[in-house]
């Protein structure tokens, strides 16, 4: 798709941008754009920013609306932390480990690891690989072989796309045991999809970027604080420094380009005139507001699957996980965080249940959730007996990412669009990344270099810093 530039103005024109939109995607473009000397109005919808990375308050208690991690691998979101002054309150664990519990043994209850050791890939993995005691020794050895495999693929070959991760890994020696206590555990809540439904093309970007580019890759990073704390609260000081005029309430009905080249953004309260306009909202609302002619097929949008996320959280009146996450097999439980000091509880424990992929739970009642959670929980965690639960509720993200199903590269439009100063961001987009807080902070980079680019300002260093990194 091409975009031609935008005529040459001096400086003194004062260029304006309009960013719709306030994730993580939105607020990334409406930094850079601003770090580059452009006037920048940020217009978001909901009350807040941090697009779907947010929190609220319940019975005093700050709670995130589901749980959020970050790989040392994710260069861009790192970036973001440290230009809204929140690395310190986002750590990285020093060395990957990750406590996996499998309830489904015959010995009963039987907790393993998978973590890293201080060694060059691929050797970094291989004692913990070794040692994992959920697959057998046939199983491990075969897992080693399907990694080496994996490295190989060529990440640019398009073919990758049509293909499903799933069998691929069978076709690699991967058992149905092998592709749940590993490849799943890994790549659900990475993708939000099960092997058999993700393409081969963006989980092998995810397995070689997380485990077989540098040894550290996998390190997981996590809030401290409420996601709130950084989305919102860091991230509009940051944008009210930068300059950036920031609206929130304000939701965009439509926008047009003037004959003049310039843009209209209409809202209920004001219209917007603007040199240039990033759209940075979900794949859907981004079709219905793009103007004709901006694409070559639009349809290609609402092609775009979703997937859902649940996320349960029990508060208990005692702490019952001596961990601060862990992750399970054999059991509809998938990932446990303890979320008690983030959420300000000052006594007991909160703990957040991770459920990726959750088509089949997204819409059970509340009822049914806790009678199906509890019990599980109780067989996890066996503190949790005889603990009384103060309070269990669930939130539900129906649309929380796009689904990476096979095919799915074709529709992710790039940043670029054939509208002049028109350019799309968010984690949809063609990032190359699954729908992850990398992703969207990278299609924010995305759309404010091209916007940049047409509008004759050059690119602010420290917005690709974290290019080095990579």
């Amino acid at each position: 798709m091409s975009d031609e530039a935008l005529p040459h103005v001096p400086d003194s024109a004062g260029r304006h941008t309009v960013v719709v939109g306030g994730g993580l995607a939105g607020i990334t473009a409406a930094l850079a754009l601003a770090d580059a000397g452009v006037r920048v109005t940020l217009l978001e919808g909901r009350p807040r920013l941090g697009g779907l990375a947010f929190s609220f308050r319940r019975d005093g208690l700050t709670v995130d609306n589901g749980q959020h991690v970050y790989l040392r691998c994710c260069t861009a979101y790192r970036w973001f932390l440290d230009r809204v002054d929140a690395t310190a309150l986002a750590p990285l664990q020093e060395r990957l480990d990750v406590p996996v519990v499998d309830l489904d043994r015959p010995a009963g209850r039987r907790l393993g690891r998978i973590r890293r050791d201080a060694l060059p890939v691929p050797l970094h993995l291989g004692r913990g690989i070794a040692a994992y005691p959920h697959l057998s020794l046939a199983e491990r050895a075969r897992v080693g072989r399907a990694a080496l495999a994996l490295k190989a693929l060529d990440l640019t070959d398009p073919a990758l796309d049509d293909q499903d991760f799933g069998t691929w890994l069978a076709a690699h020696g991967q058992s149905p045991r092998a592709v749940e206590a590993l490849w799943d555990l890994v790549g659900v809540a990475t993708l939000n999809a099960v092997a058999g439904d993700t393409s081969l093309a963006l989980a092998a970007m995810v397995f070689k970027t997380g485990l077989l580019s540098e040894a550290g890759a996998a390190d997981i990073g996590w809030a401290h604080v409420p996601l709130g704390d950084l989305h919102d609260g860091l991230a509009r000081k940051a944008l009210d420094a930068a300059g950036v005029r920031t609206e929130t309430r304000t939701r965009v009905a439509s926008l047009d380009r003037e004959p003049d080249g310039t843009w209209r953004v209409h809202t209920p309260g004001e219209t917007f005139t603007a040199d240039a306009v990033v759209l940075a909202v979900p794949q859907r609302e981004t079709h219905d507001l793009l103007p004709d002619g901006a694409l070559d097929a639009p349809g290609r949008l609402l092609e775009i699957g979703t997937a859902p996320i649940l996320n349960v959280h029990v508060v208990y009146d005692r702490k019952v996980l001596d961990a601060p996450f862990l992750a399970a097999l054999g059991t509809p439980v998938q990932w446990v965080f303890d979320r008690t000091a983030a959420s300000g509880l000052t006594e007991g424990q909160y703990l957040a249940l991770s459920q990726s992929a959750a088509q089949d739970e997204i819409d059970a009642p509340v009822a049914e959730l806790r009678e199906r959670y509890l019990p599980e929980l109780e067989r996890l965690l066996p503190h949790t007996r005889g603990a009384q639960v103060r309070d269990f509720f669930v939130t539900r993200e129906r649309t929380a990412t796009f689904a990476p199903a096979p095919g799915v590269a074709r529709l992710r439009p790039g940043a670029r669009t054939k509208s002049p100063g028109l350019y799309l961001a968010g984690a949809w987009t063609a990032t190359g990344w699954p729908a992850t807080m990398e992703s969207a902070v990278r299609s924010g980079v995305n759309a404010a270099d091209a916007a940049l680019d047409a509008l004759g300002r050059p690119r602010p260093r420290r917005l690709f810093a974290f290019e080095e990194a990579a």
